[in-house]
């Protein structure tokens, strides 16, 4: 079982997500034998998803061995399949950053290792589970939360959240400049599961929203078009104006890194309805969860108890 896209888990596999999640949050711990091994492939700079992927395999009682893909073989034209399966005779799971989602799924395709997106250009799946979590530990429930992403709404971040959050039952509005459209394939995905709405007008798209998320508006890759999209986006600034449009007590997320004064102004990242440095305590005890239900997973597959 892999962990590429968000439309890989079930609302069953969620809940039993987050109920590791809980356990661990609870004091609960488990462990995977010793001497597991989680190989971190990254085609990408991280911070955050680096130093979480590795913790929660230390604290799960494994071994985090991380591979700069521009030091590896694959820098000089090994294959991505090749690199997969060896790779994977080597280490027992694969946390994979790549460019290009089409790469990733070529690389789970010949591992035999679990592999768990780490994030690519069309998704960041393990990102959108760790808000879901942090969603509903503050709200209480996920079912009928509305959740307006604000921005850049064709971000990698917004096709997973869109998918899980709708899948789990929440309400997903997107709100960007008129004219500028989200992924088709990913609003497809989530209007299967649940209510997905579209807007340019954040004053009438934010009335009734509990959450407010967005996303630096200049993803990695596309700094050439810097300029471009911060005039795009400039009337989606996340600011005390834009908050004052949605429900008294309205949650703010963003996934980070951010551009304090770009996308979201600093008195609302640091305010009082930020969950923002919650939501990234949350990726450790969301990636631990994640790891050991397919490590689990992987062992029933095996055929061990």
């Amino acid at each position: 079982m892999h962990f590429l896209s968000s439309n890989d888990f079930s609302k069953s596999d969620i809940e039993h997500v987050f109920s590791l999640a809980d356990r661990f949050l609870e004091g609960n711990y488990a462990f995977v034998d010793g001497g597991t091994t989680l190989a971190l492939l990254f085609e990408k700079p991280s911070t955050r998803t680096r130093v979480s992927f590795e913790t929660a395999m230390i604290q799960l009682g494994g071994v985090p061995i991380y591979i700069d893909a521009s030091t590896s073989q694959l820098s000089r034209g090994e294959s991505i399949g090749d690199t997969a399966r060896v790779l994977s005779s080597y280490v027992d799971m694969i946390a994979a950053r790549m460019h290009r989602q089409s790469d990733l799924a070529e690389f789970a395709k010949h591992s035999e290792a679990p592999v768990i997106n780490a994030l690519t250009d069309l998704e960041h799946p393990c990102q959108a589970l760790g808000d879901l979590y942090t969603i509903r530990e503050a709200k209480g429930r996920l079912d009928g939360i509305r959740i307006a992403f604000v921005g850049d709404i064709a971000a990698n971040t917004a096709n997973s959240l869109m998918v899980s959050g709708a899948r789990v039952g929440a309400e997903i509005v997107l709100v960007g400049p008129e004219g500028y459209k989200p992924n088709a394939g990913y609003v497809a995905m989530a209007r299967k599961e649940g209510e997905v709405m579209i807007s340019d007008d954040p004053r009438r798209s934010l009335k009734d929203a509990d959450v407010i998320y967005t996303d630096t508006f200049v993803s990695m890759g596309e700094e050439k078009e810097a300029g471009r999209r911060r005039k795009l986006f400039a009337d989606y600034q996340v600011n005390a104006r834009l908050v004052g449009y949605a429900k008294a007590g309205a949650a703010v997320m963003h996934c980070l890194p951010a551009h304090r004064g770009e996308e979201i102004t600093t008195d609302v990242l640091d305010g009082e309805q930020s969950l923002v440095w919650k939501q990234a305590k949350n990726k450790l005890l969301i990636e631990k969860a994640i790891m050991l239900y397919l490590y689990k997973n992987r062992r029933k597959e095996l055929g061990y108890p």
